[in-house]
């Protein structure tokens, strides 16, 4: 660790691919065993900022350090200490688990790799299908095998590219709680996402949208930085209310949630005037409602500006 006290501490970080900036001038400090969530649409640069923060893709400009390192003149020796698990499952299909694990020791040449093949097998539950092809697990087991090898070397620095797609909510729960405990045990954790349930999952979220960076903060404190107040509206022709809502100046945002329709606004006074008459239909009612990651979301989405047009 560097006199900072952070894990990563980065400034300025620009790439260009072509004529498109798709990282602008970013800045980033993250704690050690902080579960940090990047969340922007696809296509935002969430993959190639954490990519040059941890010293796997080299900036066009900016600088800073990944686990006390400089992530340009010491990338070598950052890669060799970070895990990096893809959406894409990048394991091996035609080897068993085992065989993919005992792979992965090799690759980081791993004293008594046999040892620590059989550790990640106890630990991550893979004991009874250690014979098994990759190829052939569910999405679940294949997400776990994924997580038990990238984390084999005991790395300081856990990078992962939208965990949880394509899996079940209970194996997402499971995968979740594996998370935290490294988290406890001080390994810091990068996610890219687009998912709101595994943005919540993370202590902090920065919001990326297009290259530039929207917020930085705590997750449950983003509605509140932001200044969003909401109310939800529940019942009987929400669509003919939302039309009426929508031309009213102080509603600054309407979104549909299921059976309801959550009005949000930064003036929480105005807000209360333009949702209150509703509450007096028959069939309708009006309740003042927490502001979520998701209005924060699509707020801040509103205002961005694509950098691909």
């Amino acid at each position: 660790m560097t006199g900072t006290g952070f894990v990563i501490d980065v400034k300025g970080l620009t790439k260009t691919f072509g004529d498109t900036k798709v990282v602008d001038d970013f800045d980033m400090q993250v704690p050690k065993g902080a579960i940090y969530g990047f969340l922007g649409p696809n296509g935002s640069g969430k993959t190639t900022t954490i990519r040059m923060m941890c010293g796997l893709l080299k900036p066009d400009a900016g600088s800073g350090t990944a686990l006390g390192l400089d992530i340009i003149e010491q990338s070598r020796e950052i890669k060799a200490r970070v895990g990096y698990m893809t959406q894409k499952f990048s394991l091996y299909e035609d080897l068993t688990v085992r065989e993919n694990l005992d792979f992965m020791a090799r690759l980081h040449a791993l004293d008594d790799r046999k040892g620590k093949v059989e550790a990640a097998l106890e630990e991550y539950d893979l004991g009874p299908r250690a014979k098994q092809l990759a190829g052939q697990l569910s999405g679940g087991w294949k997400q776990r095998l994924a997580l038990a090898a990238v984390s084999l070397h005991n790395p300081g620095l856990l990078l992962l590219d939208e965990p949880t797609a394509g899996v079940d909510p209970k194996a997402r729960r499971d995968f979740w709680d594996r998370i935290r405990a490294l988290s406890r045990s001080g390994v810091t954790v990068l996610v890219s996402t687009h998912y709101m349930d595994e943005a919540v999952q993370c202590d902090s979220i920065a919001f990326i949208a297009y290259g530039r960076k929207l917020i930085d903060a705590p997750s449950g404190e983003i509605p509140k930085v932001i200044g969003l107040h909401t109310w939800r509206i529940e019942g009987k022709g929400l669509a003919a209310i939302q039309q009426d809502l929508e031309a009213n100046p102080d509603i600054e945002q309407i979104a549909r949630f299921g059976s309801a329709i959550h009005v949000s606004g930064r003036d929480e006074a105005a807000l209360r005037r333009a949702v209150e008459p509703y509450a007096a239909r028959e069939g309708i009612e009006v309740s003042p409602a927490r502001t979520g990651l998701e209005e924060a979301f699509i707020y801040l989405m509103t205002g961005a500006q694509d950098n691909f047009r």
